[in-house]
């Protein structure tokens, strides 16, 4: 919710030796068409050259930060699959080779991480790492990494300078006035235009039926006749979405921290169901605090803890702490405690040490690193392609008052996250190229048994959005890890949930029925 020569000459003959099985048509249905051209027939043409091109594997550049034993490549794909032999684009990918024996290797296995705007490239450093989670996936599997278009090093687009994005303080997201508002609307059409001049030449072609389509060219140009998968968050609706378009390409598909696919909810709807989940997993979080009021010294309940966020958030409004950390950035960084437990103490600890008087590690945290070129560009990629997708996905209010009336309302019961959230994606109110349709996600013939995993606390996924992947996706399994809310759960250590996804993955194993697990070890200060 945000790359040898010796080597590389192997991984041409891998991908020589598979291509005939690397080729498998594209599964016709309505989502797949576009303007009167057929779209799946573009996707094959595209699918076929890949796999004819393969993937020259070779060492990271050093700027990647990806150290060997990974790899890194480039696959081509068209910008619009109606043209397939018109304007391309680049895609970046990245491998880790898998550790087991010829007889133990089953293929790649690919991950995207969310967002949209995420980058999957870090993924295969849980096998080069030797992360113990993962360790018998890792035999069975190359882990495969890549950036989605328009993110990162894949024709990365833009919205506005990354050094203005930067900038902070922000306006305080919670307004006071209808003149508050008007400058919020103000923003959000001026980052809207800003995509258009930046990057207006991709936006008609960011959207998740064209992720899903560039997937199964990767998937061609790795030399796999069918796709091995994890998704995580924004990841199960691109994988949701593939699985529909392409249900005979499915080996294995693993839906972490599930997007409730319903046409009806994507994605305004799925926004405003997140405000109502933030707030609980952040009361979670502020019942742990008071837990350990002996290490924090910041309230002995929720309630006083609550009160103390209250008095954080008014005193950053009224001068904010070292003139960067106002109310906005106030809650981006709080945020943090209700998508990971892994933030917990980190979070508690930058508060506690403001409240005895020292606030350097708060404008560290939560303020800019105007020097961190780098970051901020990505920071600024992210947003963009976040925008961009959900803005392209599926129509939206282009009426203010309906974002007024739901937001207002909302902000009563919810006052953590609804207008920041509400501001976030205002930039979809006057979006300036077309939307798609959201794909119908469905199980088509031929798709096998899927594995999804959710914590019944999510807040950025709520557990509403898996039970209806679920009822969608025929013969899939559901494991549920109960009283957690963690976002993204199969990284994390918990023996029930971490024995079912190596199951599946490794051996094709799933559960007669679904699980519930036990939560994963709450943190301790």
């Amino acid at each position: 919710m945000r790359r040898a020569a010796a080597l590389s000459s192997a991984g041409a003959l891998i991908a020589g030796t598979l291509i005939s099985g690397a080729i498998a048509a594209p599964t016709a249905t309505a989502d797949n068409r576009h303007h009167g051209t057929s779209v799946t027939h573009g996707v094959r043409i595209a699918a076929e050259r890949a796999a004819r091109q393969g993937i020259d594997w070779q060492d990271c550049p050093a700027e990647w930060a990806l150290p060997k034993p990974v790899q890194c490549g480039w696959v081509t794909v068209p910008l619009d699959y109606s043209r397939p032999n018109g304007r391309q684009i680049k895609l970046a990918v990245d491998r880790a080779v898998s550790t087991g024996t010829r007889a133990e290797r089953q293929g790649a296995l690919v991950y995207n991480p969310g967002g949209p705007g995420g980058s999957g490239m870090r993924f295969p450093l849980r096998l080069t790492t030797k992360n113990p989670v993962w360790a018998d996936a890792a035999k069975a599997y190359d882990f495969v990494g890549f950036d989605p278009r328009g993110v990162g090093r894949s024709t990365p687009i833009s919205c506005v300078d990354p050094q203005e994005y930067a900038k902070a303080p922000k306006l305080d997201p919670v307004p006071d006035s209808e003149a508050d508002k008007r400058a919020q609307r103000k923003l959000a059409a001026e980052y809207a235009q800003g995509c258009q001049e930046r990057s207006g030449w991709m936006l008609p072609q960011m959207h998740t039926p064209n992720t899903a389509r560039d997937l199964d060219v990767i998937r061609a140009a790795l030399g796999e006749r069918k796709l091995n998968y994890v998704g995580v968050s924004y990841g199960t609706y691109l994988g949701a979405v593939y699985a529909t378009l392409f249900p005979t390409h499915v080996r294995r598909m693993v839906f972490d921290s599930a997007v409730d696919p319903s046409r009806d909810k994507i994605w305004y709807e799925v926004n405003l169901d997140q405000d109502v989940a933030f707030e609980g997993r952040l009361r979670d979080w502020m019942v742990w605090v008071a837990e350990n009021d002996a290490t924090f010294h910041i309230g002995a309940t929720a309630d006083e803890v609550a009160a103390q966020w209250d008095r954080l958030r008014a005193t950053a409004k009224k001068q904010p702490v070292g003139g960067v950390v106002g109310p906005a950035e106030l809650v981006t960084y709080f945020q943090g405690a209700a998508y990971y437990d892994s933030t917990w103490v980190g979070i508690a600890t930058t508060w506690s040490k403001y409240l005895a008087g020292d606030s350097a590690d708060l404008i560290a945290n939560a303020g800019p690193d105007m020097a961190d070129t780098a970051g901020n560009i990505s920071d600024e990629n992210g947003n963009a392609v976040y925008t961009a997708v959900e803005c392209a996905d599926a129509p939206w209010p282009t009426d203010w008052r309906t974002w007024n009336r739901d937001n207002t309302r909302l902000h009563r019961d919810y006052p953590f996250l609804t207008w920041a959230n509400a501001w976030m994606n205002l930039p979809c109110a006057t979006w300036p190229t077309k939307r798609q349709e959201p794909t119908n996600v469905r199980t088509g013939k031929g798709l096998p048994p899927v594995l999804i995993a959710q914590s019944t606390r999510d807040a950025a996924t709520p557990y509403e959005g898996a039970l209806e992947l679920h009822k969608r996706l025929k013969g899939s399994r559901l494991i549920t890890e109960r009283d957690a809310g963690s976002h993204g759960i199969t990284n994390l250590v918990n023996p029930c949930l971490n024995d079912r996804v190596r199951n599946y993955l490794v051996d094709g194993v799933l559960d007669s029925r679904d699980v519930t697990c036990a939560p994963h070890a709450t943190p301790k200060p």
